[in-house]
């Protein structure tokens, strides 16, 4: 039996079946063999003579028959179509063996009764052997003697390869189906890529089967399962594949030693064979297309080399690499592979880091199948000379550009990143579009980014229809941006949407000129504004460049829902205070029109949070987080503080500052709706007095402070109470400060 991978986990090792190439025999196991060969010899002399082949049919080539066969597709639409015969067969079989009848004749008469056709008996027999016939491990490692006649193999239930085939042509025999054993060579644990199979012992048998005049090929030692030869175990596991396989499928794997029997219209030279890929039969239940290469060794050109496949409906793939140094194989990274894959495609590029020969596994699976891949094929790769390049970064993702299945989680189809994106600035924005609201978390890595970095190196926009991803990049090199996506609405885990590539050749950014910590994928006006019915602002990015440290924030509250602001800046860098920073803040409510005033204390990259209080059930949550930077030198004093009386519809024209020079008289302008008397509080009580547009303005001397308070009486405040509105500090001149006080 040679070795077919079976299902694994692509991390973990492969389990594969084994080959009886190379085993040494005993003198009684040569003779058997002998026997088998020259009864082989008979059976085809035999052949020539059957009343069932004309002389015209003994003269033609196999190969003329081709095109007369029926594609095992056609014959066989869909393996259910046996359902009945299978279990009939499976279900007399039990019996069979537990009456101890290991007759060939009442077996095959008892598991072919009711068959119809020469079809449904072969069928019967084909699913008897893979069900009730184990493979001999023992007998293979010379634990114990192989089991090849149909007696032995029938009572212990154990078989090498030829003792399966013996089997299923004797079975075949008694059903009157015609049947030969084929012997020759098959690619599996014994075979190495560049083993030649010239002058070598045949290490392998199947079955070839003549139906309707037709011959077709067959394998029940592979149909019945794999062997894990570490474990020294076998392990059934049915598989359709092997019967009744097309020629052109079944020659990538099996090699006769007489080439009529590969059934092919051109056949193929043993040289040929060996240069074929080894593909699995999962490589072609999923109906995958080899574009490129094609043949198994593949040698790199300026130090890259690819592997592509196309493929009906989605796939997904993985792969593992090992470089070889004689009989050794050492597991190398991933990240010598940039692979990218779509709903119809895959491409893998390899790039070696070094120069020598590697092998390059490939797993994959359907879609709507457990992430658990299946082995499909295998290629040899050398590499002469590598690329002179920084080595990729590890994808534990796997797929570079999105993922294959990412319309599926709601994003549009785009070509973006499916090759290596070059930066020449350290500066860098993808925009991915949605086709509904997507919950969004980022990842950004690099070789030299921890995660405290890493976090001041992205901001994420989370918008109905798109993603904005606004990526820093301190360091040169690779970097990987990962992107994980939900249903905004629906609960459970995030999924890997896409996976970008950057390379970052020129103009890295300063560690000083990083985003502010603390960021969520609420940067900028988005989905959670919508919802808390704010709309038309007029800095619709979160990242706003400052006119000179200052700027204006304005939008429509159409909800009129409570908002309050929060100006955050990284520690040691800035003002000591929080509470400080706040009164660089100011709130003008105008009708549904808000403005956010913002006075920056010094140059730098600040934080602005927006909070609301909305039907969430966190009290003001976040809504949205802009990025300020502000390269002025200027450091552009607080503005007044304020207290909650300061509601909607206060509006305060004069003074903006919140520090007032001492001994100086000073204008207020100010508006506040329902208000019944309106006083600047100092040294001196001063009213102001309310115009025909109804604004309080008056003038108000400051005196030597420490501060002025606004003050209001309101018609909502009982017993005629005085509000504090606003407070604003007295400062003395900078020109006086140090001198002595003046004499009155």
């Amino acid at each position: 039996m040679t070795e077919r991978p079976q299902s694994v986990n692509a991390k973990e090792p492969i389990k594969r079946s084994v080959s009886e190439n190379g085993i040494v025999m005993d003198s009684d196991e040569q003779r058997s063999l002998d026997k088998h060969k020259e009864r082989q010899k008979n059976s085809a002399n035999r052949l020539k003579r059957k009343n069932t082949m004309t002389q015209e049919e003994g003269s033609r080539k196999l190969t003329l028959n081709k095109p007369r066969r029926k594609l095992k597709k056609d014959l066989i639409p869909n393996p259910e179509v046996f359902h009945k015969i299978d279990t009939h067969a499976i279900n007399t079989g039990r019996e069979l063996r537990i009456r101890k009848i290991f007759s060939v004749r009442a077996i095959t008469q008892t598991i072919t009764e009711g068959a119809s056709s020469d079809l449904d008996k072969l069928r019967a027999i084909w699913i008897w052997l893979c069900h009730y016939i184990e493979y001999d491990v023992h007998g293979l490692l010379g634990l114990s003697k192989k089991t090849v006649s149909a007696e032995e193999v029938i009572s212990t239930g154990r078989a090498v390869c030829a003792g399966y085939s013996n089997v299923c042509s004797q079975m075949c025999r008694e059903a009157g189906i015609e049947c030969r054993e084929v012997l020759g060579y098959s690619k599996g644990l014994g075979y190495e890529y560049g083993h030649s199979f010239r002058n070598a012992k045949s290490d392998h048998s199947w079955n070839a089967v003549c139906l309707d005049g037709q011959w077709y090929l067959l394998d029940a030692c592979w149909g019945a399962g794999t062997v894990d030869i570490d474990k020294r175990a076998f392990t059934k596991k049915y598989n359709e594949f092997y019967f009744l396989t097309d020629p052109e499928i079944f020659i990538t794997e099996h090699y006769p030693e007489e080439e009529k029997w590969q059934l092919l219209e051109s056949l193929i030279t043993i040289e040929e064979f060996e240069k074929m890929v080894n593909k699995g039969s999962n490589f072609y239940k999923l109906n995958l297309t080899l574009i490129h290469p094609k043949q198994y060794l593949i040698v790199t050109e300026n130090g890259e080399a690819t592997v592509s496949m196309t493929f009906p409906q989605l796939v997904h793939f993985s792969y593992d690499i090992f470089q070889l140094s004689g009989k050794n194989r050492q597991k190398v990274s991933n990240s010598m592979g940039f692979f990218t894959s779509t709903q119809h495609s895959m491409k893998l590029r390899l790039m070696p880091p070094n120069p020598g020969m590697y092998e390059l596994r490939l797993f994959a699976g359907a879609e709507n199948t457990s992430r658990t891949l299946d082995w499909i094929c295998s290629f040899q790769l050398k590499c002469p000379s590598p690329k002179t390049s920084e080595e990729l970064p590890e994808n534990p993702h796997n797929c570079w550009g999105l993922q294959p299945d990412s319309m599926s989680l709601g994003l549009e189809p785009c070509n973006f990143g499916n090759d290596i994106i070059s930066l020449e600035s350290g500066s860098f924005t993808v925009v991915l579009k949605t086709t509904r609201p997507l919950k969004v978390v980022g990842e950004l890595s690099h070789k030299n980014l921890d995660d405290t970095l890493a976090e001041k190196c992205l901001a994420i926009q989370t918008e109905p229809n798109q993603i904005t991803c606004n990526v820093l990049c301190p360091y040169y090199g690779f970097y990987r941006l990962s992107v994980f996506v939900k249903d905004w609405t629906k609960e459970g885990g995030l999924k890997n949407a896409g996976n970008f590539l950057l390379n970052c050749t020129a103009g890295a950014v300063n560690l000083n000129e990083l985003f502010p910590s603390g960021l969520t994928s609420f940067c900028g006006p988005g989905i959670q504004t919508l919802e808390a019915g704010l709309f038309e602002f007029s800095h619709t990015q979160p990242l706003v460049d400052t006119q000179h440290g200052k700027c204006d924030i304005t939008f429509q509250n159409r909800q009129d829902i409570d908002l309050f602001c929060k100006l955050f800046k990284e520690p040691g860098d800035g003002p000591a205070s929080q509470t400080t920073l706040s009164n660089h803040i100011l709130f003008t409510h105008s009708g549904s029109k808000v403005t956010i005033s913002i006075s920056l204390p010094g140059s730098g990259i600040y934080k602005l949070g927006l909070y609301g209080n909305t039907s969430l059930k966190q009290a003001y949550p976040l809504l949205c987080d802009y990025i300020l930077k502000n390269t002025s030198v200027n450091r552009w004093p607080p503005f007044p503080r304020m207290y909650g009386s300061w509601k909607k519809g206060c509006v305060l024209f004069e003074p903006r500052e919140g520090r007032l020079e001492a001994s100086s008289w000073v204008t207020f302008r100010v508006q506040v709706p329902e208000a019944r008397k309106v006083c600047v509080e100092g040294d001196k009580s001063v009213d102001l007095q309310l115009n025909e547009s109804g604004v309080w303005e008056g003038k108000a001397f400051t005196g030597r402070g420490p501060e002025l308070h606004l003050m209001a009486k309101l018609s909502e405040t009982p017993n005629n109470t005085m509000m504090f509105l606003m407070t604003f500090s007295v400062v003395e001149p900078e020109h006086n400060k140090g001198s002595p006080a003046h004499m009155h």
